[in-house]
């Protein structure tokens, strides 16, 4: 059996109560996983005034994977936190990629009215490494009358024509549609330049069905219409707003899981959460794992253990379904840790049998 070295950095708040849990359920997915742990969050720059040391990315460089879990806390900005750790991994490791699939889970209810699981299971492809997130830009003339800021966004040819080419790969999988999120009837340039790419890509997959939308547009549609998308790629930006409001419309931030992925493997890609640190829960031992677990399994289906993956999507589906084991968020009473044992529990009885027939 193959082994991989996996890094976690629990990071701040709850971060560190949902990784813990997501571990014991993928050991119990697969031996022979070989965790190394960082300690580098917002309580690390308090400390050093930095979020990670100087040579943070050559030490990560050598895993597998990245396991992380919430980055940000209250006395440290937000700014600082993301820029200090999380987008700088993100664009060391070429994880161009973020892929956010959001569902209706077993035993969970939509904030929409009468919707199923049917209607609820988009996959959402955000681009990861450049667009509206770009440091270009300043203050200018600052502390007087006529003070302005310019914020640069940053959309080449190479990062649009792979992240749009990715989303066509991923509808060509699943049911053969894809949405493209835009706004060039208001951003000018950056838009309009998206939609171009977007449509001569488009000519090389005649089986994909295709719509461009306006982000607001998009919006509503999550809303009002889910059921009329299956796979949506957007920039940084639109492609984070839309994320977090397609997981609150499928059940909430704690169920949904994201990947920032480095499609060619040339250096580890990174797995979270969708949501933050929830400084107002912290250590308080209540926070839902399920988001954190799931984006361990998505981790193991990009190392190619897609049998312990599909264990543990499973076994969240059994354990939530079953509905004995709650926390608070989902209507229960249990614990983070309480919910990520049942989880475990489901998911080595699950992978017992797989694990004999490979002897």
């Amino acid at each position: 059996m193959k082994e991989y070295r996996i890094a976690t950095i629990p990071g701040d708040g709850i971060g560190v109560d949902v990784t813990a849990a997501a571990v014991r359920v993928l050991d119990a997915a697969l031996p022979g996983l070989t965790w190394t742990e960082f300690d580098w969050s917002c309580a690390n720059y308090l400390r050093t005034g930095a979020m990670m040391p100087p040579d943070g990315v050559e030490r990560l460089a050598g895993f597998d994977a990245i396991l992380l879990g919430a980055v940000g806390f209250p006395g440290v900005p937000d700014h600082v936190s993301l820029w200090g750790l999380l987008i700088p991994l993100r664009r060391a490791f070429g994880q161009y990629v973020n892929l956010r699939p959001v569902r209706l889970l077993p035993g969970t209810e939509s904030a929409l009215r009468g919707r199923t699981a049917d209607d609820l299971d988009i996959l959402i492809v955000r681009e990861n490494s450049e667009g509206e997130y770009s440091r270009i830009g300043g203050i200018h003339n600052e502390g007087r009358p006529d003070e302005f800021v310019l914020q640069e966004s940053v959309f080449t040819r190479t990062g649009c024509e792979r992240i749009i080419r990715y989303g066509f790969e991923r509808a060509a999988e699943r049911s053969g549609r894809l949405c493209s999120a835009t706004k060039s009837n208001g951003i000018i340039h950056a838009m309009p330049y998206w939609d171009s790419v977007f449509e001569r890509v488009a000519v090389d997959y005649p089986q994909v069905t295709t719509r461009q939308m306006h982000v607001d547009a998009l919006a509503a549609e999550i809303v009002l219409h889910p059921d009329r998308l299956d796979v949506i790629v957007g920039s940084n930006l639109f492609g984070d707003i839309l994320s977090d409001l397609a997981a609150a419309v499928t059940g909430g931030l704690g169920l949904a899981p994201s990947g920032n992925i480095n499609p060619e493997r040339t250096g580890p890609s990174m797995f979270e959460a969708v949501h933050g640190s929830a400084p107002d829960i912290a250590g308080q031992g209540i926070a839902n794992p399920v988001a954190q677990i799931l984006a361990g399994a998505m981790l193991l289906d990009h190392l190619g253990e897609s049998a312990a993956a599909a264990a543990i999507d499973r076994a969240v589906c059994d354990v939530l379904a079953a509905g004995e084991v709650r926390t608070p968020d989902l209507g229960g009473t249990n614990t983070t840790d309480e919910l990520g044992d049942a989880i475990a529990a489901r998911t080595a009885e699950l992978a017992r049998p797989a694990a004999a027939e490979f002897g």
